[in-house]
């Protein structure tokens, strides 16, 4: 069997002391090899040698059947090292230990657990609208006439209208939420953004009394797909009548929602995760400190 390490009469001077006077031993595929004795004996120094990170003064070393003081990368990555002190720094490149070091903190960063995130977000968020759109079904069961509610296949189409919109819309909203620093900034954006989608999908007025432009544009959005399909669960079935098509269009309405839940769980992780690598510690900081200044 071969000897993967062999070290003959190894010897190490600093100044006018002997560190290592004439050292040997070997160690075979398989074998287990630990070295013993007392503080300063030296044994640091020779498995610094074996390593590579220290040059001895004499002897001869073979480690994997290279000489450790001329192994190259590719020796390197055969060897298992923990060391004691870290000396390698000079030898590398800002960006490649930047790289090396963030390697270990990548599984508990923001861009890696992105979709995670997404998806508990967008589950939580969910959850409480959910809660608030039962409780005002709730309310308005009693306090207004004419809600069509009562059969199982209306709640049944309230419900997957109401689970495909909050795909369609969360995902997406999360983006363009992380293109602003704070609430208050993305505040009147959102008011302008949402009360103009809102203007043309119907919800206020009957889309079909629109310009035809902006029909098609309310229907390119899911905003008019949501409102579509709740009014479908909503109201009785001879308002459709006011609609595009003169129908509630469930099918069309499955279709376009799907497509923007869908596109959104793909593409709204791979925006929201290079943001996040964008985005720098001391912003973060920044931020925090703010924060906590209005507490």
């Amino acid at each position: 069997m071969e000897d993967v390490l062999d070290v003959r009469d190894l010897r190490m001077r600093y100044g006018q002391t002997d560190v290592l006077n004439g050292v040997s031993f070997a160690a075979r595929r398989g074998e287990v090899l630990a070295l013993l004795g007392p503080n300063g004996a030296g044994k640091t120094t020779t498995i610094e040698i074996l390593e590579g990170f220290r040059m001895r003064s004499a002897g001869e070393v073979s480690v994997l059947g290279a000489d450790p003081a001329h192994g190259g990368e590719a020796w390197r990555a055969r060897t298992g090292v923990m060391l004691q002190s870290w000396r390698d720094h000079a030898k590398w490149q800002v960006r490649e230990l930047l790289a090396h070091l963030g390697r270990y903190y990548a599984p508990y960063s923001t861009a890696s657990v992105m979709l995670g995130y997404l998806l508990g977000k967008v589950v939580n968020i969910s959850g409480q609208i959910a809660f608030a759109v039962a409780i005002t079904l709730l309310a308005g069961a009693f306090l207004f006439t004419g809600l069509a509610i009562g059969s199982p296949g209306r709640w049944l189409t309230l419900a997957w209208v109401l689970m495909l919109g909050l795909l369609a819309t969360l995902p997406l909203g999360a983006v363009l939420g992380s293109l602003f620093p704070s609430q208050r900034s993305a505040g009147p954006v959102w008011i302008l953004l949402l009360g103009g989608l809102a203007a043309i999908s119907g919800i206020f007025y009957p889309i079909t009394h629109l310009p035809t432009v902006l029909q098609w544009t309310g229907q390119a959005f899911p905003m008019y797909w949501l409102g579509l399909g709740m009014r479908s669960a909503l109201l009785p079935n001879a308002m459709a009548t006011v609609e595009v098509a003169r129908s509630w269009r469930h099918l069309a309405t499955f279709g376009v929602l799907s497509a923007w839940a869908v596109a959104g769980l793909v593409l709204a992780p791979v925006v929201l995760r290079r943001m996040a690598r964008r985005e720098s510690g001391s912003n973060v900081a920044a931020r925090r400190e703010k924060a906590m200044r209005r507490i």
